[in-house]
């Protein structure tokens, strides 16, 4: 698998996965194409908050993902959410989701990684804690 930054070129593949990444019980919300052309634009463009990558084998497009990057003050560290992983699903179970965060660790050693993950989820759960990362006794709240 390789890992690379996601470019405008990938626009119309990572659009698609996003659709049915968000249609999915993987995720709260639905989403909608402006929220999802306005992530990809900033994934490609100056935004210094967020990355997108693309994962690909053999060249094929086989899923993307999404980090933000703030600070923690509860850590004393810079902090890298992981927003999205998505692979396609004949893709899933074979490394690549741990190789992508494993990707993410070594680029940001110094930083605390978190993310959020519904409880359904449990393939992405598995490969959560499999990756070291623990659950928070948090209740997200936001307006």
């Amino acid at each position: 698998m390789k890992i690379e930054a996601m470019t405008d070129r990938h626009r119309e593949e990572v659009l698609s996965m996003m659709r049915v990444f968000y249609a999915s019980p993987a995720v709260a919300t639905d989403g909608s194409e402006e929220i999802f052309r306005a992530d990809f634009d900033a994934c490609i463009g100056p935004s210094p908050y967020l990355e997108g990558y693309v994962l690909t084998e053999d060249a094929a497009l086989i899923g993307y993902a999404m980090v933000a990057k703030s600070f923690s003050t509860e850590y004393g560290c810079p902090c890298i959410w992981i927003e999205e992983l998505y692979l396609e699903p004949e893709h899933c179970d074979q490394g690549f989701g741990s190789a992508f965060l494993r990707f993410v660790k070594e680029k940001y050693p110094e930083a605390i990684m978190r993310l959020e993950v519904e409880a359904e989820n449990r393939r992405a759960m598995h490969v959560y804690r499999k990756n070291g990362f623990e659950e928070m006794p948090y209740i997200e709240m936001k307006v």
